[in-house]
């Protein structure tokens, strides 16, 4: 059984920096693709980023590019969010796929949590 576990949410003022950090556990993780999605209030989940556990190449929904960087050390998986913006506020969820790297147009087959991500104007 696959089991990811968020941290590192919170509240932030508009321009700084949070980092998220993600726990899996349950698999040998070698194959899958895993990422971040986001959902906030009233809207649809969407996708933020996406990383290869294997080779490490990653993707970038435009919104975040140049602001968050994913990363993956181990068992652990990071999003470093800088420039924050007001209208990043949302849940933010930890997603693996065992099939399929983590990409916008499919859902990814686990999910953590979420951890709320707060950006004050």
């Amino acid at each position: 059984q696959v089991r990811l576990v968020e941290s590192g949410g919170g509240l932030v003022q508009a321009g700084g920096s949070l980092r998220l950090s993600c726990a899996a556990s349950g698999r040998t993780f070698s194959r899958y693709g895993m990422g971040w999605f986001r959902q906030a209030p009233g809207k649809e989940r969407e996708f933020v980023a996406g990383i290869s556990w294997s080779v490490g190449s990653t993707s970038y929904a435009d919104s975040v590019k140049g602001r968050f960087t994913i990363s993956r050390d181990n068992a652990m998986m990071f999003l470093q969010m800088n420039s924050l913006k007001p209208e990043d506020t949302a849940v933010y969820y930890c997603v693996a796929d065992s099939l399929r790297p983590v990409v916008a147009d499919k859902t990814p087959n686990y999910w953590g949590q979420g951890t709320q991500v707060t950006v004050s104007s």
